[in-house]
């Protein structure tokens, strides 16, 4: 879809609309995970310390991944909302002050990671270590990409709110095809190591930014920074801001246990949890286009459409977790090895597998209704009910295996008890249709 594309949206319950979008956004979701796969596996092979210093180093940049996905499903709500009501201009107006905002929030990411990354390798890592000295050294050069993640980010959000998704795709698809090459070249040949992966991980984020402030810059629209537009927006995402801060205080708690039960514990942690996210952000395609179509059916006022879609994509999202679930059991013998020679690290994540098998069927709706509730902007509803399940469920279940001695099947047993609190809460709220409130701007 060009810049000049037609501003009329098709059918927002159509099947074959709902893969149109979905098949384009399935790559660029994937990309970066895989990428994440790719560079655990070649990390894996360096040995534990490496493995575990890349686990607990993706952690904390794992913070800055969260804030792009806030700031890219922030503004893929607005920007859908406004392109259905037939403002497009308006809509390409909302990425570029959240590409100003993705700026400002990576550099001081970039520079304040320079500071901190020592202690915050110490304090997950339960100490000074090996693994401690090696994550903060990888964590220092790989925050140096942060502001083209942020940017990409945003770039996302805007151009899944036209329903545009074939330029994120050559984008991301373009910079993480050249990262993955990169980085067994600099990991092995060039004997950089486990510095050559940080390096890769900069180089896909900061070309992956450039790209899309090429795409802004083919909007011919104005680029200059609007503070008060800004503010609002982060007004606006102030409730997915602190949904996400109730997922970062969860996985960073459960790498943290994890951690404390050693080195092979945390190490397949770090294999499930990186084929977790793979997953996720997989089944998250489903999502994405619910996003944008959903935001844009509320928009030109289609209720009624709205729900018929959410209904459509609560099926299409179980469909999806029951086929995963399926791949998964079938590669529990053999996927841990791609990721480690190590038979202690394969014998702990086979503790995880198990539950991360059961959970697929009902993340897939969980992740579905989740993009239909942020395309209709109910993120307060999100906001509260993430709150719950992690101060209710997760975290609590997670510190109980330490307390308890539990291991990793604890970690994984509170993580689907997450998983499951949230459905309930999504039902319920899918059920009740006050999500489904019309306009090219929802009421706060």
């Amino acid at each position: 879809m060009s810049p000049a594309a037609d501003t009329a949206p098709t059918s927002a319950a159509s099947p074959r609309r709902i893969a149109g979008l979905a098949l384009p956004a399935l790559v660029v979701l994937a990309a970066e995970p895989l990428y994440v796969l790719v560079d655990t596996a070649v990390v894996g092979h360096l040995g534990r310390v490496p493995l575990a210093a890349v686990a607990i180093g993706g952690t904390v940049m794992s913070v800055a991944a969260w804030l792009g996905t806030v700031m890219a499903y922030g503004t893929t709500g607005r920007a859908a909302r406004r392109f259905g009501a037939g403002h497009r201009a308006a809509a390409v107006a909302e990425g570029v002050q959240a590409s100003w905002l993705a700026v400002a929030v990576g550099l001081a990411l970039a520079v304040g990671l320079q500071f901190l990354a020592a202690p915050l390798a110490r304090t997950l890592a339960g100490g000074g270590s090996d693994v401690a000295d090696a994550a903060a050294q990888w964590l220092r050069i790989a925050a140096l990409g942060a502001p083209g993640l942020l940017l990409a980010a945003a770039g996302n959000g805007w151009l899944r709110g036209v329903q545009d998704t074939r330029r994120p795709l050559r984008y991301v698809l373009g910079a993480n095809v050249l990262s993955a090459v990169l980085c067994p070249l600099l990991v092995y040949p060039l004997g950089l190591g486990l510095i050559g992966s940080a390096v890769a991980n900069v180089v896909a984020q900061t070309v992956s930014g450039v790209l899309f402030v090429g795409a802004l810059v083919a909007e011919r629209v104005s680029l200059r920074p609007h503070p008060a537009v800004i503010v609002r927006q982060l007004v606006l995402g102030r409730d997915l801001l602190v949904r996400g801060a109730a997922f970062q205080a969860s996985f960073l708690s459960a790498t943290t246990v994890a951690a404390r039960f050693g080195t092979a514990v945390v190490a397949a942690h770090q294999i499930a949890v990186q084929l977790f996210f793979f997953t996720a952000l997989v089944l998250d395609a489903v999502a994405i286009a619910a996003q944008s179509l959903v935001g844009a059916a509320l928009g030109r006022g289609d209720a009624a459409g709205a729900r018929r879609l959410a209904r459509r994509i609560t099926l299409i999202g179980g469909v999806c977790g029951v086929a995963f679930a399926l791949v998964i059991a079938a590669g529990a013998g053999v996927v841990p090895s791609w990721f480690s020679d190590d038979p202690q690290v394969h014998g702990q994540a086979m503790i995880a597998w198990p539950w991360f098998v059961a959970m697929q069927p009902i993340a897939g709706v969980v992740f579905a209704l989740d993009g239909v509730l942020i395309g209709a902007g109910d993120v307060r509803y999100l906001r509260n009910l993430t709150i719950v399940a992690a101060l209710g469920a997760f975290l609590p279940a997670i510190w109980a295996a330490y307390a308890l001695d539990l291991g990793l099947g604890g970690i994984w047993a509170g993580l689907t008890v997450f998983i499951v609190v949230r459905l309930v809460g999504l039902l319920l709220r899918l059920r009740s249709g006050r999500w489904a409130v019309v306009g090219a701007v929802r009421p706060t």
